[in-house]
């Protein structure tokens, strides 16, 4: 009887929890007539290949402390760096807690090798944790994120690296924030140990490396990279690549390319991070891929949520082909990001391949030359990618990954009033008003405690130097204890009740309002209403107020400018 993967998939799949649903469906592409092989590593699916004699020997590259080495300085201090480090030396195993000391920190600037080895072989499995970037016990001062952190791979001693990418956007894990991923390929369990089970072979060496980038220390790096040595690879073996790149805002005119390269080889996935720079939705724009040099795209889509196989938006999730790690909300300054693995669709291309997504989206009227809203615009949001395949011969891809500084999202507020400097000016009701450190921050925020409705709120200023289009927001903590507060503006209600309570604390903005104010001072009042029934209490926790910049086209154009905001609050959305 022959095996149908797919008829036993829709059978058992309703009866499986995620995680077996997940291993299922890599078990029945593995399995699938065209993705088995004839034996040996990578060739088949997990369960026809185990039963079938492996070629090679398993290997693996670890972090684990070794016999004579000094990771720390005498008190134990972790940041006294590497003192004496021998990756060939004996595992240390014996009763002193020194034997535990399995990981490394790596200084700003500096580089740490992860795996140094001679071919042939394939990677088979990476997995890589560190602190998170909040100030902690083991890390006062706060430690690298992983946007910060330069992951590259070189194959077969070239100086140009196959893999170039933030550590973070290779694992899907965009803008710095930490989410978990529960994909196929790679795997972020609990938003911290960062997977991957793509298939890297090698026919002469491999090295791959972290490069520090911060102005902070990378504490505390922990590492497993497992791999079989082998005693020879085809050598038609196609090569792994991953390669980020950027653009900050995108170019009017242009698409968005994530890859163009010449050779033979097959797209494997990607990973798209966008901060919306404009109101509405960005997600219309159709992935357009050019195969083997052809002049018009041949494969054409209908929009980039669809691509990232979802439909009507966006929202945060995790499947083993597809996901949105990260999505905030909509609105000017917004995230989102995106992986979609093509494991059972590999884009397969004999000559070259040009992978590209156009930035096209809903848009406000302002932003409209005819001062309307639809759904098909050219919008300049900032893009950020990373492409992932396997070809064979030298990629003539040309992009390189940007230094951290510039990788770093331009600021798009005008005027930024920090809660925590004005709390000693007396501007609130009843109760008291306190600095405290928050790790959602860089710095304090301020939270307003009052004992009960009646009273109780909260003012803060702001300054205006030129009548121009901005966007009003407001930076808040919700809480157990947060209560329900509504904004005035100069004393003109904007915008809906902030309710900030949640179980769990999180930071939110709230986008209230877009207008042309005056030059002049005004006065953001937050007046309580009362709370949901589940919270504690009515506080306020706010980090800040501000007057975020539009898209030059806005004052360009200036429908709204001669606009009395007063007598009509607008938000576009």
């Amino acid at each position: 009887m022959k095996l149908n993967p797919t008829r036993i998939f829709k059978r058992i799949a309703p009866m499986c929890s995620f995680p077996a649903l997940l291993i299922l469906m890599g078990l029945a592409w593995n399995c699938s007539p065209g993705n088995g092989g004839s034996g040996g590593p990578g060739s088949g699916g997990f369960l026809d290949d185990l039963a079938r004699p492996q070629n090679g020997r398993s290997m693996r590259a670890t972090s684990t402390m070794r016999v004579g080495e000094i990771r720390r300085g005498p008190d134990g201090d972790r940041n006294a760096g590497v003192r004496k480090y021998d990756s060939k030396a004996d595992p240390r195993s014996d009763a002193s807690e020194q034997s535990n000391w399995d990981n490394f920190n790596i200084p700003p600037g500096g580089k740490h090798i992860l795996l140094d080895e001679k071919g042939p072989g394939l990677i088979t499995h990476m997995w890589i944790t560190f602190l998170g970037p909040e100030p902690q016990n083991w890390a006062p001062k706060g430690s690298a994120n992983h946007q910060e952190m330069m992951l590259r791979m070189y194959w077969d001693g070239n100086e140009r690296p196959a893999v170039e990418a933030p550590l973070g956007d290779f694992f899907a894990n965009c803008f710095g924030q930490r989410r978990e991923v529960i994909s196929l390929p790679v795997i972020v369990e609990d938003a911290d140990s960062y997977n991957c089970f793509w298939h890297m072979p090698f026919q002469k060496s491999a090295r791959i490396e972290i490069e520090n980038q911060s102005d902070k220390p990378l504490s505390m790096l922990y590492y497993n990279i497992d791999w079989i040595k082998l005693d020879k690879l085809p050598k038609d073996t196609p090569y792994f690549y991953a390669q980020y790149r950027q653009e900050y805002p995108v170019q009017n005119g242009q698409d968005y390319v994530l890859l163009e390269t010449t050779g033979k080889g097959h797209y494997v996935g990607t990973v798209l991070a966008v901060r919306m720079c404009s109101p509405a939705w960005f997600g219309e724009g159709d992935e357009k891929i050019y195969i083997d040099g052809e002049a018009k795209a041949s494969i054409w889509g209908t929009g980039t949520e669809d691509y990232f196989l979802s439909a009507w938006g966006l929202k945060t999730t995790s499947t083993p082909y597809f996901g949105v790690p990260f999505f905030d909300q909509r609105g000017i300054g917004s995230h989102t990001s995106a992986y979609r693995w093509h494991l059972a669709d590999p884009i397969v291309f004999k000559t070259g391949i040009k992978v590209t997504m156009e930035h096209m989206g809903w848009m406000s009227p302002d932003e409209n030359p005819d001062d309307k809203s639809t759904s098909w615009n050219e919008r300049e949001d900032d893009y950020a990618s990373v492409a992932f395949w396997y070809q064979t011969g030298a990629p003539t891809f040309s992009a390189r990954a940007p230094g951290v500084a510039e990788r770093r999202l331009p600021n798009l507020d005008r005027v930024i009033v920090y809660a925590r400097d004005v709390a000693d000016s007396g501007r609130h009701g009843i109760g008291e008003a306190v600095k405290q450190a928050n790790n959602l921050y860089d710095g304090q925020e301020l939270v307003y405690k009052p004992q009960h409705q009646a009273g109780a709120w909260l003012e803060i200023p702001i300054g205006v130097t030129a009548k121009e289009p901005l966007h009003l927001v407001i930076n808040a903590t919700r809480s157990l204890d947060g209560g329900r507060y509504q904004v005035f503006l100069n004393g003109i209600k904007i915008g809906r009740p902030l309710d900030l309570y949640t179980e769990r604390p999180a930071n939110q903005e709230y986008h209230l309002l877009d207008f042309w104010p005056d030059p002049g001072t005004y006065a953001v009042r937050l007046e309580c209403i009362g709370k949901s029934p589940q919270s504690g209490g009515f506080n306020c926790s706010l980090e800040s107020v501000r007057l975020r910049e539009r898209r030059p086209r806005v004052a360009a154009f200036g429908h709204d400018k001669a606009k009395d905001w007063r007598k009509n609050p607008i938000l576009y959305r």
